[in-house]
């Protein structure tokens, strides 16, 4: 048997004890989705969000790609923050990271000329790099650099969504959600906090919207 059959006989045996276990499960799941939380996380198979929150299906909207980035022109990821804010009223909106990131490993590396276009994905954390570059260069060790900057990347990307027009809105209208960075550690498994930003926290004010000011367009 090679691995894509097994996958769907595994398939198979979660679908019977998930039905065993709560016979109306997938009847009620069917019916609409209203998860709590907006997850963007790594595309590294070693992170599945719902696994290590030990969350069911239905409790997380989740969105990944490489080293758990927000970027500002990524019509993919701002889709996904609009419909989760918008559309499902999430409270939360987490950025997860995770130590030992191959991505940001690469970011810290030259480029390949065999990965163009994850290069230009990559080139952000290069930016975070180079404004951080003291900082980090001063650790005595790769490890350390490499981990070090996979926590200034999860930071900077809750400062990236927080500078978005869906969220100052969500925060003008509603004052949600709450914005968290973590960080995952693949050696213990266990989720460390960074940053949390909220309606109130101040922004500097140049990536500021001013909602007073919708009445005059």
């Amino acid at each position: 048997m090679n691995s894509f059959e097994r996958l769907l006989l595994e398939n198979k045996a979660w679908a019977k004890e998930k039905k065993h276990e709560d016979p109306d499960f997938f009847e009620q799941s069917a019916k609409s989705q209203t998860p709590e939380f907006l997850w963007i996380g790594c595309s590294d198979s070693r992170v599945p969000a719902e696994i290590i929150v030990n969350a069911e299906p239905g409790e997380i909207f989740i969105h990944r790609n490489i080293a758990n980035q927000m970027v500002e022109t990524d019509f993919n990821s701002l889709s996904v923050l609009q419909y989760a804010v918008s559309v499902l009223d999430v409270k939360h909106v987490i950025i997860c990271g995770h130590y030992n990131c191959g991505g940001i490993k690469a970011a810290l590396a030259q480029q390949n000329p065999n990965l163009v276009i994850t290069n230009k994905w990559l080139m952000h954390i290069k930016d975070i790099y180079r404004f951080h570059k003291a900082e980090i260069d001063a650790l005595p060790t790769e490890e350390q650099r490499v981990n070090r900057l996979v926590e200034l990347n999860v930071i900077e990307q809750v400062k990236t969504i927080s500078h978005t027009s869906i969220i100052q809105g969500a925060w003008h209208h509603h004052q949600r959600p709450v914005l968290h960075g973590l960080v995952y550690g693949l050696t213990d498994g266990l989720l460390k906090k960074l940053i949390t930003v909220t309606h109130d926290t101040p922004i500097d004010p140049i990536y500021k919207y001013d909602f007073l000011a919708e009445r005059d367009y």
